[in-house]
């Protein structure tokens, strides 16, 4: 694990980029959809790629780490937090459209874009009208719902890689298949990305819309934090309705259980940590896998520390 020295690191990195926006220390929960996740050691907020790039080159030349975080609606954050740099893309939240043609920063929610389309009466987003996530999030792991995905309207993606230059790739570039994408395997930083709409009529797309969100209302646990959609779909089956079937709906462990809404659901309670959440998902795909041999794959991502020890990171 790299040694960061915070006083220099944070000097540099105020001298380095425009709009310095930085905080040490930062505890993350403030910024997950759990309520969880111990500190970051730099809480970086960029307000142009044009300092993303800066963050990347100054962290590749230092061999910093450095956590990319949307709106965090789909993580669980250890309660360590994050060594290094986590770098907040939620200002890179521009909206246009020309031409059928929507162009949205990555900051900017899933759901927002999906309600421009919709009032420009363009069709093909409507199934993104509910998901609780950035931009940037759905492209990176090819978000879906109701039988839509992004890879069914993203013509392309700006992105920044490692060494902090940016590049360019088109749909059929960016491998997208069921909750997966080429910016997950290269650790890529999407900062915008463009969606290929079709004209459709508006009363038509609302309905459809209203249908979707009062579907998603009724059944999912959407007054207690949660991470979303735990586990992926598995071959053949629902993992909710396994679930379901083993019993476990208001399983709890610590201050966080199994929903008893949505079996596919895991709530914060009652102060519930990550430690609790990583406890129940593993509880869970065990007693799935006894009783139905079907082993459970994790759909959110689990990232950070286990235990934070200030002293042993920093000098």
């Amino acid at each position: 694990m790299t040694t960061v020295n915070t006083t220099q690191t944070e000097k540099d990195l105020k001298a380095l980029l425009l709009d310095p926006d930085i905080k040490v220390y930062e505890p993350l929960k403030n910024y997950t959809y759990t309520e969880t996740g111990g500190p970051a050691d730099y809480y970086v907020t960029v307000h142009n790629v044009e300092d993303a790039c800066r963050v990347l080159r100054y962290s590749a030349q230092k061999h910093i780490p450095v956590t990319y975080l949307g709106n965090g609606s789909n993580i669980i954050i250890r309660d360590g937090g994050i060594r290094g740099i986590v770098l907040n893309l939620l200002e890179l939240d521009h909206l246009e459209e020309e031409a059928g043609i929507i162009t949205a920063g990555s900051g900017r929610a899933i759901i927002e874009v999906s309600n421009f389309a919709y009032e420009r009466a363009l069709a093909g987003l409507e199934f993104a009208c509910g998901i609780p996530g950035s931009v940037g999030g759905a492209v990176y792991m090819n978000a879906g719902a109701y039988g839509g995905e992004v890879k069914d309207c993203l013509l392309e993606v700006t992105a920044i890689d490692r060494e902090g230059e940016i590049i360019t790739l088109k749909n059929e570039e960016l491998g997208l298949g069921y909750r997966k994408s080429i910016v997950q395997e290269n650790d890529y930083v999407v900062v915008e990305a463009k969606f290929a709409l079709k004209p459709g009529d508006a009363a038509d797309i609302k309905s459809i819309m209203d249908d979707l969100t009062y579907r998603r209302e009724s059944k999912q646990p959407l007054e207690f934090p949660s991470c979303g959609s735990v586990f992926q779909r598995p071959p053949g089956n629902f993992a909710g309705k396994l679930i379901q079937e083993a019993g476990l709906q208001g399983h709890r462990i610590g201050g966080v259980e199994v929903s008893t809404k949505h079996a596919g659901f895991m709530v914060n309670v009652d102060s519930g940590t990550a430690g609790d959440y990583e406890d129940l998902i593993r509880h869970v795909q065990q007693v799935i896998l006894d009783e139905f041999g079907v082993q459970l794959n994790r759909e959110v991502r689990i990232i950070g520390d286990p235990v934070y020890k200030r002293a042993d990171r920093h000098k």
